[in-house]
């Protein structure tokens, strides 16, 4: 007999909703699954076999590197365009791009779903799009939670969250102490705001007030959110890529502080970030919202990746191989500046 409770469900939840929703996205799932997965979902644990990953990719002395985070209020345009496909992107890109950061291979994701109300097809779409960004990044996604919160959600409101895990050989953890003055910077764009600072974005085009689907012309005559919902650029691949090519000396994923917080946390104590401001290949959609908001640029890229998803650290005579490396990989890589002497951090030139 399958388990259902009619007073649960008079209290505002639906077990059998769940049931369905789990049904839905088992072939989502399912082109997640890689070496080391070990069972399949439904069960109280997702279990994985870290000893056949390390014989897959000749790890030796295994470390594990974890990143969690979530989608934030990106989700309300998710909402405000009825469609959930792409912020699961977003939550595995924010997770996956930190660990990627220290070298590590991702292996497993978790996700978990807090609703209103578990409408199954809904939650479903939104699976759908954490299992592309595993495909993405070469992980499996191995369990989740969906939680119906009724009374303390509207039922129609949802909230997006997961952690990854990866591995990687001790030898090889990204290390910043190598980093000297005159090493290069190399840019990976990004696809836009990706899933910082949507407080401000919310704010400065005043959504809820604001019919999001609409036509604008400075972007293409795409809407604003349509621009606003393009999923966060995933790196992991091309990253790894270049590791097995060159000797990388830092790593930054560019997410909520933008420039000014996440460059000088790759870089060693007396070094700073010296960024051609000129040189940044900053999207349209970051130009509005200044405008918009009247948003110092200060502010812009103390908040923003402005157009710059990743930046990576390298010796200046392995910066044209690495670039050429990063776009054989399908990034369009380039250089923004250098690292220099000083602890201003950041030094926008």
């Amino acid at each position: 007999m399958k388990s259902f409770s009619e007073a649960y469900k008079e209290a505002g939840v639906d077990i059998t909703a769940g049931y369905t929703a789990v049904e839905l996205m088992k072939a989502h799932i399912a082109r997640t699954m890689t070496t080391g997965v070990c069972d399949s979902i439904g069960g109280f644990g997702g279990m994985f076999d870290l000893g056949a990953v390390m014989k897959e990719y000749g790890i030796t002395d295994p470390i594990l590197v974890s990143g969690t985070d979530g989608v934030g209020t990106k989700i309300r345009f998710a909402m405000l365009m009825d469609k959930h496909d792409t912020v699961g992107i977003d939550c595995v890109a924010m997770c996956v791009n930190d660990i990627i950061c220290c070298g590590a291979r991702p292996v497993f994701f978790l996700d978990y779903i807090a609703c209103g109300r578990n409408f199954p097809e809904k939650i479903a779409s939104i699976v759908s799009g954490v299992a592309e960004g595993c495909v993405q990044s070469g992980c499996a996604l191995v369990g989740g939670e969906t939680a119906e919160h009724p009374g303390m959600m509207p039922e129609h409101d949802y909230d997006l969250a997961g952690f990854a895990v990866g591995i990687m050989d001790r030898s090889k953890v990204v290390n910043n102490a190598s980093i000297i003055p005159g090493d290069v910077m190399i840019a990976l764009p990004s696809s836009g705001v990706h899933s910082n600072g949507f407080s401000l974005v919310r704010k400065v085009f005043d959504v809820e007030n604001k019919d999001v689907t609409l036509p604008v012309a400075e972007l293409g005559g795409k809407s604003l959110g349509e621009v606003l919902l393009t999923p966060t650029r995933i790196y992991v691949k091309p990253v790894l890529a270049l590791l097995d090519a060159v000797t990388v000396k830092g790593i930054s994923h560019i997410t909520g502080g933008g420039f000014y917080e996440n460059l000088p946390r790759a870089l060693p104590d007396g070094i700073s970030a010296k960024i051609e401001k000129a040189a940044v290949k900053t999207p349209v959609i970051f130009d509005l919202i200044a405008k918009a908001g009247n948003v110092a640029e200060r502010d812009m890229f103390n908040t923003y990746n402005m157009g710059v998803g990743m930046a990576i650290t390298v010796a200046k005579e392995d910066a044209d191989k690495a670039v050429e490396i990063l776009r054989a990989n399908g990034e369009e890589a380039y250089i923004i500046g250098e690292t220099v002497a000083g602890d201003d951090g950041v030094i926008l030139a």
